[in-house]
């Protein structure tokens, strides 16, 4: 049985996740990851004292040792200077993956193996599996419905090998009765949403925070003057509401197709499959990262673009820097900045940075 520090969010799952491995027979301790304070009076709502109060309560009813973890200066370095950077240079930016490489299996599994322990445990709905050769791999969660594998993409080997999902092999109604039978207080708790650790805030207004803005012109695909926008960064490719151009063609609506950041001009189209900057079948992908398996050599694989979305096939073609991916179907709103999971049937293989977007 292995020494785990689990990483308890104050939620539902990470807290099943505990009890699952005590019941497996395991030496648990809890630890909450402290790397948000609100202190710069940012509207919406930082729950980490809540978070804090149930996750100890859950240490307690568990018998287990609990202790906090102070990230704060990691987080703000790793996660909310990216965030704002990536949207400073007009792209879009993926906290939620990024948060998972660089702070629950990045600096967070560094101090557990400092402190002596073997494995790092989350509440991730996706599945840990060692290979013949050795090397561990991830596959998708049982529940179809709550898979969470597309935010490990950008996980190593190494930090797989350390990892735990224990609730991943269940569905999400199970890993409530596992709260219930352990007479947990998250047993009913509603899940989180909202940027990683910093809760439930409209990233519009998290980004109008820290870059101020810069008012320019909203032109159709033809350069036509429709209007005025806020900021590049306040948009987003695809986008439907918000941008503030009223439709002329009924039951058709603008959206964001695209942003000319050397005129500040947001360009707005038809959501219709010809609409160019919109969909796309071929792009390029960066700043790869891999589990098991490298993408040195033409493959057809399974992608996912965003998570939510329905696994599309694709071929991918090695190139100076990345790969060349090239979709089955058209692909809508592939943002740069923004992360694609690369799938063998219901393994992840890895993922990288949408960086150009080809045709």
């Amino acid at each position: 049985m292995a020494k785990v520090l689990v990483g308890l969010s104050g939620g539902v799952d990470s807290s099943a996740a505990a009890a699952l491995l005590i019941e497996q027979g395991h030496e648990v301790t809890g630890a909450f990851m402290k790397n948000w304070v609100n202190a710069e009076g940012l509207p919406g709502d930082c729950p980490w004292e809540t978070d804090l109060e149930d996750a100890l309560a859950v240490a307690r009813k568990l018998g287990i040792e609990f202790r906090v973890v102070d990230l704060i200066d990691q987080y703000k370095e790793r996660i909310v200077d990216y965030l704002v950077e990536g949207y400073r240079s007009g792209i879009t930016p993926n906290p939620d993956v990024w948060c998972n490489r660089e702070m629950k299996f990045g600096v967070f599994l560094d101090y557990a193996l400092e402190q002596g322990f073997e494995s790092v445990a989350t509440g991730h709905y996706a599945r840990r599996r060692v290979l013949g050769n050795g090397q561990a791999a991830v596959l998708k969660g049982a529940d179809p419905n709550k898979d969470q594998s597309y935010f490990l993409a950008m996980m190593t080997q190494r930090q797989v090998r350390h990892a735990l999902f224990p609730v991943g092999e269940m569905l999400k109604p199970e890993v409530r009765e596992v709260a219930r039978r352990h007479d947990l207080i998250t047993a009913g708790k509603k899940d989180s949403q909202g940027i990683c650790f910093i809760g439930e805030i409209k990233m519009r207004d998290f980004i109008r925070h820290y870059l101020p803005d810069k008012p320019g012109e909203i032109v159709d695909t033809s350069g036509k003057v429709l209007g005025r926008h806020d900021g590049l960064h306040l948009y987003t490719l695809g986008q439907r509401k918000g941008h503030g151009v009223a439709s002329p063609r009924d039951g058709m609506a603008y959206v964001v197709v695209g942003k000319d950041l050397e005129s500040n001009r947001l360009i707005v189209g038809w959501d219709e499959s010809g609409t160019t900057g919109l969909y796309a079948r071929r792009c390029r992908v960066g700043t790869l990262s891999t589990i098991n398996e490298s993408f040195d050599r033409p493959m057809k694989l399974e992608a996912l673009p965003r998570y939510r979305a329905k696994p599309e096939p694709c071929r991918i073609e090695p190139v100076d820097g990345g790969i060349e991916v090239s979709f089955s179907n058209s692909q809508r709103a592939l943002a740069i900045g923004q992360i694609c999971a690369f799938y063998d049937g219901g393994r992840l293989l890895g993922g990288g940075v949408f960086e150009e977007i080809l045709e």
